[in-house]
């Protein structure tokens, strides 16, 4: 039931930072072509931490490379330290302690 009051009053919060948004200026701008060969990326806040999308387009505005890194990514030599002197048994608890994405779902 607590988990079910925190998403209550996480909607009573989104929904009251949205109301407080100015009503002047688009949302989005749409950006025009990406300089050929020229790195660009974004930062996006994840559950788990920081995602970041890095991109470049090539001649004719198509991607030419695209990397993004799941905030779990820079995590997981973490846990391998934390499972040392550990013994097995010990492994879900550390494992799920981490709360690791496996598959890339943060993304």
């Amino acid at each position: 039931m607590v988990r079910v009051q925190e998403a209550r009053e996480a909607v009573s919060l989104i929904k009251q930072a949205f109301e407080a948004l100015p009503g002047t200026g688009p949302l989005a701008v749409p950006l025009g072509k990406l300089p050929p060969f020229e790195p660009a990326f974004g930062l996006v806040e994840g559950w788990r931490g920081t995602i970041i999308h890095w991109l470049m387009a090539d001649e004719s505005g198509k991607l030419y490379r695209v990397k993004v890194k799941d905030p779990s990514f820079v995590n997981w030599p973490a846990l391998s330290f934390a499972l040392l002197k550990n013994i097995v048994p010990d492994f879900p608890l550390c494992n799920k302690s981490f709360n690791q994405s496996y598959s890339g779902n943060d993304l």
